[in-house]
């Protein structure tokens, strides 16, 4: 018998204040931010509800309306040699905005008495700043120019009021997010000619934080919906399954920390004077090993994260990204830094969690930059070579972005970046190695930096992309990992 679908029809769904504007709608935000919130509203007596922004104009909101903004989050896993299996009906979400078909609405969530907290995650290639922004603009294309519209919006309604700033909490994974969010913001105030009290505004009543997060989420599990479904009574379309680890790093003053979040021991958040070794810890080894890997496995013909784990050849070689490049190529302990990427190979084995290959890859030109390319560079010049694993795992990104098809079974994807790398990659669909991976390392604004700066990288990475193309991508790792490669 089909269960009935989740709603205020049958859930019961409380009135709160709302204190929290999030955007973006993604899996990660509704198994993290919006669970953390959830439990601080369940059990500590937060008493907030969020208005989720539609960040860009991709995609539908149908689901979350269909669900009056209901959904549940699962997590299961492996904690302490024990399995773990929660579940949570979120209700803390009062609705949803499309800025695109409801500008008026949007800016008038820049009016809310009640708010106090701004969340994003628009993933590494959102936190930018666009020359092409305008005031006027309904909405402006980019996250930063949104949140300037609302942020002077806010200003002007309260006429600058220091009670009314805002607390911003940015999660995407670039360094220092508040910083380089807070620095768009203000570029764009300045371009925007907007009165110097609102810069004043900004600079003294909101506090632009730098975070860390760190929770590894599938999102919908659709081979076991069904049986899931029956188990929870209703249907859920929005149903986000993640592992229960979780991990908020919020670097912020003594102030911020009495008054963001109200103290709950049941929510792993941590306040910091610094979060950059938190970051760079997990950044580079958790974060990293997933894109270092991710197009590589589905290339090989695998699908999630787990299979990836249990074939021996793709674990081989995550282990070697880990132990022989990634660490050693950090200033933090070793000791330390060796723990911590053991768990995350136990995370990476977790049963229940089917962590898509192809969510990883999503905007994985700048995920690259972020997470692998520090570690190449710092190898680099630690060490006077190439980190041999993550120049592969390049080739494989350029593989798999110019070359969409998968040897071992003839499936495809469709490829999810911006419109800038989409387009250099189409022009160079028929080009040689050579000439690709040229065109792409001198594309600083991809990189930044030009990467045929890197002695040999170059060479090395054609050769990788010359090897696929002749063994496959499959054999080209076997022979790799035997280290039977030539450079002509």
């Amino acid at each position: 018998m089909k269960k009935e679908q989740l709603s205020k029809k049958n859930t019961a769904k409380p009135h709160r204040p709302i204190r929290v504007l999030q955007f973006g709608e993604g899996n990660f935000l509704r198994a993290f931010t919006d669970s953390f919130i959830q439990t601080l509203n369940d059990s500590c007596g937060y008493d907030g509800n969020i208005v989720v922004i539609k960040p860009t104009p991709r995609g539908n909101l149908d689901q979350f309306h269909m669900q009056d903004c209901l959904y549940t989050v699962m997590l299961r896993g492996i904690q302490d040699g024990k399995t773990v299996q929660q579940t949570q009906q979120i209700d803390s979400i009062d609705k949803i905005v499309n800025p695109y078909s409801d500008y008026d609405t949007f800016l008038s969530c820049g009016r809310l008495d009640s708010l106090q907290i701004i969340i994003s995650n628009t993933t590494e290639a959102g936190i930018v700043y666009s020359e092409t922004d305008r005031l006027e603009d309904r909405p402006a294309a980019s996250y930063p120019g949104k949140l300037t519209q609302l942020l002077y919006e806010r200003f002007c309604w309260c006429d600058g009021n220091p009670e009314k700033g805002v607390t911003l909490l940015p999660v995407e994974l670039i360094d220092q997010n508040g910083d380089a969010l807070k620095s768009c913001v203000l570029r764009l105030a300045k371009r925007w000619n907007l009165p110097s009290a609102f810069t004043n505004w900004l600079n003294t009543s909101c506090s632009f934080c730098n975070t860390l997060v760190d929770r590894i989420v599938s999102g919908y599990p659709a081979q076991e919906a069904d049986l899931l479904f029956q188990n929870l009574g209703y249907t859920d379309n929005l149903l986000t399954v993640a592992e229960p680890f979780g991990l908020w790093v919020i670097e912020a003053d003594e102030k911020i920390r009495q008054e963001i979040f109200p103290f709950c021991p049941s929510i792993p958040i941590l306040f910091t004077e610094n979060q950059k070794p938190y970051k760079e810890r997990k950044v580079r080894i958790l974060n990293g090993a997933h894109t270092s890997f991710a197009m590589l496995a589905w290339l090989c013909g695998m699908d999630y994260v787990r299979e990836a784990m249990h074939d021996p050849e793709i674990r081989e070689y995550i282990q070697r990204v880990l132990f022989r490049e990634v660490i050693p190529s950090l200033s933090l302990p070793e000791a330390e830094l060796v723990d911590f990427a053991q768990a995350v190979l136990e995370r990476f084995e977790n049963p229940f969690v089917n962590h898509a290959l192809l969510s990883i890859s999503l905007n994985s030109v700048s995920k690259w930059r972020t997470r692998c390319l520090p570690t190449l560079v710092a190898y680099v010049e630690k060490f006077g070579s190439l980190p041999q694993c993550l120049t592969f795992s390049l080739a494989a990104l350029l593989k798999f972005y110019k070359s969409t098809v998968r040897e071992s079974d003839g499936k495809t994807c469709t490829v999810n970046d911006d419109s800038t790398i989409l387009d250099f990659f189409a022009d160079h669909a028929n080009a040689d190695n050579a000439s690709l991976v040229s065109d792409y390392f001198s594309a600083v604004e991809f990189h930044g930096m030009n990467l045929c700066t890197i002695p040999n990288l170059q060479e090395t990475v054609t050769d990788h992309l010359n090897a696929m193309d002749v063994m496959g991508v499959r054999g080209a790792l076997a022979s790799f990992l035997k280290g039977e490669v030539r450079h002509e």
